[in-house]
């Protein structure tokens, strides 16, 4: 099992989520107290997926948040490297296809949108991966990331810092048949750039526009960047 502050092995990481996909949804509500709903929620105003949009959920799990941003009209694709989530997500009528972030097998300008929701930690290499979203996506078109973040306020930033990584693993064994998957993601959440490193990650990988929104007092934040159009200025 890798650990959170060591390089991350690809097939390490997806032979990890196989290994939950069962109840994996079910385990992440257990251990969010349901905000992961909430979140979704959010994220979907946020992206604002309008009919005639193709947009592409990017380790997207069991596609429960694809058929979230699907519900305004537009045609949302699943995509996880994990082939165990997606079979474990093959009741959910939204399409989906195994993909690697650092490799995507779309052509350039395939999407008017990508987002990726509490996954993005687990990319072995992260600018590498908003680069390669970048590619895929039409000039003007965005990105939306809901991803772990760091609390704004100082006593539940303390709390959050001093007792998250084993509250999570204490619930993640109970919720869990691999404990030990929700401890490497607990430690992932502590070791994860706060609000604006993370958007300087963005944004040094050719997005533009980069703004974040702070949710449930900055435990979770949304990032939301666009890519460059043709016309703008160098």
């Amino acid at each position: 099992m890798p650990r959170a502050s060591l390089d991350k092995d690809p097939h390490e990481v997806a032979a990890m989520f196989d290994g939950v996909a069962s109840g994996y949804d079910r385990a992440n509500s257990f251990m969010t107290f349901g905000f992961d709903r909430r979140w979704r929620t959010t994220t979907a105003r946020v992206l604002d997926a309008k009919r005639g949009e193709k947009v592409l959920d990017l380790a997207a799990g069991t596609g429960v948040s694809t058929v979230e941003y699907a519900r305004g009209g537009a045609w949302c694709l699943a995509a996880d490297f994990s082939v165990g989530m997606l079979r474990a997500g093959l009741h959910r009528k939204v399409p989906m296809v195994a993909a690697d972030a650092l490799h995507l097998p779309f052509a350039d300008g395939s999407f008017d949108a990508v987002t990726i929701s509490l996954a993005l930690r687990n990319f072995v290499d992260t600018k590498a991966a908003l680069v390669e979203i970048a590619r895929v996506v039409k000039p003007g078109g965005r990105l939306v990331i809901c991803e772990v973040s760091t609390p704004t306020f100082a006593p539940i930033r303390f709390f959050y810092r001093r007792f998250v990584l084993k509250l999570l693993t204490w619930v993640g064994s109970r919720s869990s048949t691999n404990p030990e998957a929700y401890s490497y993601l607990a430690e992932s959440m502590l070791a994860w750039p706060d609000q604006r490193a993370l958007g300087e990650i963005v944004a040094s990988a050719g997005w533009t526009e980069v703004e974040w929104l702070n949710l449930t007092f900055g435990v979770v934040a949304i990032h939301r960047a666009k890519k460059p159009s043709l016309n703008s200025a160098v």
